[in-house]
């Protein structure tokens, strides 16, 4: 087996080879991993994410993520805009996320942003950067993956 190449799961299921390592994982790959994400709040969650997993792994993010729901209003957008000093105070003290006083000023200023935004344009502005899925090759293992795209 290359490194490129899917893994049968213990309950017989292809999965990519990472995927295995935890349950956690195992549950990411096979109900999100790969899979659009639409809706301004949603992508608004994901982007959040991203930017908390910055120099940590995500495992460690997708085991906090009901925490970063909870402490941050299930990612609305209009809701995260509004809050105020005593909710920052409160995330940098919440267990329950990462305490990046750095990262929690980003995911509120980016959410007095989108607030901004029309409803959709969020999701309008991250769609336009996709390929056209009629026009990309279907690679057959991991290694048919690019590492790189144009």
């Amino acid at each position: 087996m290359s490194a490129g190449e899917a893994v049968t799961g213990p309950d017989g299921a292809p999965r990519c080879p990472w995927a295995l390592s935890t349950a956690d994982y195992v549950t990411y790959h096979d109900e999100e991993w790969g899979r659009p994400v639409h809706g301004d709040d949603a992508l608004f969650e994901r982007l959040s994410l991203e930017a908390f997993q910055s120099g940590l792994s995500w495992i460690t993010i997708l085991r906090r993520r009901p925490g970063f729901r909870a402490a941050f209003a299930d990612f609305e957008i209009a809701e995260v805009a509004r809050f105020t000093d005593e909710d920052r105070e409160r995330l940098l003290a919440d267990p329950g996320i990462i305490r990046n006083r750095a990262k929690i000023d980003a995911t509120l200023a980016n959410a007095r942003v989108l607030a901004e935004w029309a409803p959709g344009e969020l999701d309008e502005l991250i769609w336009s950067h996709a390929p056209d899925p009629d026009g990309r090759p279907v690679p057959k293992t991991l290694a048919d993956v690019p590492a790189v795209t144009p």
